[in-house]
């Protein structure tokens, strides 16, 4: 379990680290959009290999379909709720406008599944995959970088987007040790629920928030980008 959390710390230490890259740097939008594609591609080849690859077999396709359709539905019902709330935006370094709270929210919510997802994926080994680990850290990044250069156009100071960000990082760290604590004596068919509902979750965030922000911010590039980034996963993953 403190490996778990350990992990999952390191996973999203790169929130805070974009954060601070964000806050005191001005990083060109379309380069954060790239790196944000390319993130994309890396976790959409993590998602198919390291969660539904995982979860699959002959007698869980009914479990994973439950899953990833609950997972998806989930982190849909949430993200109306916090764009509601003023977080839709929370991506964008332009200027989020949003409250501190509905920021955080969302992006607990964008980044629980994964974290999660980083606890399961250590049941049957000491270690996370390298590959799905390096997918989330490299789409943090980006979003920590992003998000607070927003919230500091838009008024927020540094020392609260730094503390937002650390205690999301501690928050990602605790669902990784948690998911890693309570799935350890689980069956296959309750391990291929819980994997391929953080698969649809992550799948559904990559949609409808990662990929859209970084199209707007990075053009047509950004298709390059996470083809890149999903190839390379993929040479890593074999």
């Amino acid at each position: 379990m403190v490996a778990a959390f350990g992990f999952g710390l390191l996973a999203s230490a790169s929130l805070l680290i974009g954060a601070a890259i964000g806050i005191w740097f001005r990083v060109p939008a379309r380069v954060v959009a790239l790196i944000m594609a390319f993130g994309a591609g890396v976790l959409i080849a993590s998602v198919a290999y390291d969660l539904i690859g995982e979860a699959l077999t002959e007698d869980t396709h009914t479990e994973v379909l439950l899953g990833a359709g609950l997972g998806a539905l989930v982190f849909f019902v949430g993200d109306v709720l916090v764009t509601r709330r003023g977080a839709g935006n929370r991506k964008r370094s332009a200027g989020t406008g949003g409250a501190a709270a509905a920021l955080a929210l969302g992006a607990l919510l964008d980044g629980i599944p994964e974290s999660a997802a980083l606890g399961v994926t250590m049941l049957e080994s000491s270690t996370p995959s390298l590959v799905f680990l390096i997918a989330v850290a490299l789409s943090n990044l980006p979003e920590g970088l992003s998000s607070a250069a927003g919230m500091r156009a838009s008024g927020h100071s540094a020392r609260s987007i730094l503390t937002l960000w650390l205690g999301i990082c501690l928050a990602s760290a605790l669902a990784a040790a948690i998911g890693f604590a309570t799935l350890g004596g689980a069956s296959v068919g309750v391990l291929a629920v819980v994997l391929s509902f953080a698969a649809g979750a992550i799948l559904t965030m990559l949609a409808s928030t990662m990929l859209p922000e970084a199209a707007a911010e990075g053009g047509p590039s950004v298709g390059l980008a996470a083809t890149a980034g999903f190839l390379l996963a993929v040479l890593l993953g074999g």
